[in-house]
């Protein structure tokens, strides 16, 4: 039997405005993705701390208020610390081309812009991420 892959997605920093994050959420689950959904207005400590406990594949960030770089620099940064920089790091959100240029620098993984579809990013979560979803 293949283990399930377990992937948290979390809406980072002071951005009320969740509904990309529910309906990735949502897809990831009807594709038989293990999903752990932190809720509105985390920070990267308790992102990372869930993440690590949840003994997560991946953890997918939904980012639309402009503090993209900060939000996952800080991510992969305590991912880093806590031992855990290999668990893929991926998001979506409103963010500039040249910045996704520098978050894949960085180590993000990749990044969902408006406009992606949901079925583009279950596939990339299944051919990208861990032990794979039957």
């Amino acid at each position: 039997m293949t283990a399930r892959l377990r992937v948290v997605v979390a809406k980072p920093g002071l951005d009320g405005h969740d509904r990309g994050a529910k309906v990735v959420a949502r897809a990831l689950r009807d594709a038989g993705v293990e999903v752990i959904y932190t809720g509105l207005h985390q920070t990267a400590e308790q992102i990372v701390e869930t993440t690590i406990q949840e003994d997560a594949d991946a953890v997918g960030l939904s980012v639309l208020s402009g503090a993209h770089l900060t939000l996952f620099s800080r991510v992969l940064e305590l991912l880093a610390e806590r031992g855990a920089g290999d668990i893929v790091v991926f998001g979506g959100g409103i963010i500039p081309e040249e910045d996704i240029t520098e978050l894949r620098r960085m180590g993000v993984a990749e990044i969902f812009t408006p406009g992606a579809t949901t079925r583009s990013i279950v596939e990339w979560v299944r051919s990208h991420v861990g032990v794979g979803v039957e």
